[in-house]
């Protein structure tokens, strides 16, 4: 199989390839292996769209368990064992452009010393006519066990999940259908809209409008399941509690 290996410290996992009949390609890839941690398949699934992606953790940097280090998931993918996860993206329509997050979407204030002022519409009924914060994004059912988590300390396993960041006003952290689209209109700005870890995002002005809804874009990746192993986290956070992320809810 033709692969493209992205990430760190890759003369660690590159012996291990070769081994197990994976072959690196300039060409277009057969499938991307991203040796790293979330960020490294987050950038991966941005650069290399609709390409099935297996994630490897790197073991340099994050201590795996005896059951998940490169050689083992190779073994397991090339016997046809790890199973295949197709995750909806979410997306973000702002100034003519469209950003796609395996994560979430996020609209921030630009100015750090600011707060940004929007209203928001849930599929055009009116929300919230100005809510005043640091922003709001719109997450997928994979981004709830990441930035969504720390802002609203809970999780969600189906729809899309809106969350506010230290808005001055009382409003709830929303769970949405699956269809629902979310607009936002900046009052006092300029706002930020990024996706996922991207370094670069999109700016609106005064006035401006952000359309946030799920995609009909899914990224594909094999032994998910292993990638985000609690046992392994523990190793990396010996002093947390044991993480729930929204596969212990799967089925």
């Amino acid at each position: 199989m033709k692969i493209r290996l992205v990430g760190k410290n890759l003369a660690d996992i590159r012996p291990e390839l070769a081994k197990f009949g994976l072959e690196e390609t300039a060409s277009p890839p057969e499938l991307i292996v991203a040796h790293g941690g979330d960020g490294t398949l987050l950038g991966a699934e941005r650069e290399f769209p609709e390409v099935p992606k297996l994630p490897l953790r790197d073991a340099a940097t994050a201590p795996l368990c005896a059951r998940h280090s490169g050689a083992p998931q190779l073994r397991l993918f090339t016997m046809g064992e790890l199973k295949l996860s197709e995750l909806p993206l979410v997306a973000g329509d702002a100034a003519g452009r469209t950003l796609y997050g395996l994560n979430d979407i996020f609209i921030h204030n630009r100015e750090r010393v600011s707060a940004l002022r929007y209203r928001v519409w849930i599929d055009g009924e009116l929300y919230a006519n100005e809510i005043v914060g640091d922003g709001v994004g719109l997450s997928s059912v994979h981004g709830s066990s990441a930035y969504y988590r720390s802002i609203t300390h809970s999780l969600f396993r189906v729809g899309i999940g809106l969350a506010f960041s230290n808005s001055t006003e009382e409003v709830s952290h929303l769970v949405l259908d699956a269809r629902s689209r979310v607009e936002i209109e900046i009052v006092r700005g300029p706002a930020l809209v990024v996706a996922d870890n991207a370094p670069d995002g999109i700016e609106v002005p005064d006035g401006g409008r952000i359309t946030l809804y799920q995609s009909g874009r899914v990224a594909r990746i094999y032994g998910l399941e292993h990638f985000m192993c609690p046992e392994c986290r523990f190793l990396r956070h010996p002093h947390k509690l044991p993480f729930r992320s929204w596969l212990d809810f799967s089925s």
